[in-house]
């Protein structure tokens, strides 16, 4: 049975590089997408999906605001944080008060792919973003 993914980003470009890089992995399908915080929230709470990745910075309700929501109503929902900035000390404190159990820069594709298998396999992946040894998402 397909891993089911929600991907939350408010770029739409962005939405269907992860789709088609998430996709590309045989075994994974992208159940839904998201544009914001809110829309991410409601679609987790109706599709139970196995994997939530999430934008930091979206309006209206940001990515960890939309975590802490997500967290309380599906506890058991690994969550990875997508950021342009640095995976800092400080943003991997941040994302695991929020509920994330992983964290990458949005400038590693092969490390979103790397992030979701580590987060199947129940364990935590917190990359710090200054390598640009691997493909680019963005």
């Amino acid at each position: 049975m397909a891993v089911r993914i929600l991907i939350a980003d408010d770029d739409a470009a962005i939405r269907r590089l992860l789709r088609r890089l998430l996709e590309s992995h045989m075994e994974w399908n992208v159940c839904a997408d998201a544009c914001d915080g809110n829309e991410a929230i409601a679609k987790a709470s109706e599709l139970n999906p196995d994997i939530v990745v999430l934008d930091l910075a979206m309006p209206h309700c940001n990515g960890l605001q939309a975590a802490r929501e997500i967290a309380r109503v599906l506890p058991d929902v690994p969550m990875l944080l997508l950021t342009v900035q640095e995976v800092s000390r400080e943003l991997t404190k941040e994302a695991v008060h929020a509920g994330f159990r992983g964290a990458v820069s949005k400038n590693t594709g092969s490390e979103v792919v790397r992030a979701i298998e580590s987060l199947l396999n129940h364990q935590r992946f917190f990359a710090p973003t200054h390598s640009s040894a691997y493909g680019r998402l963005v």
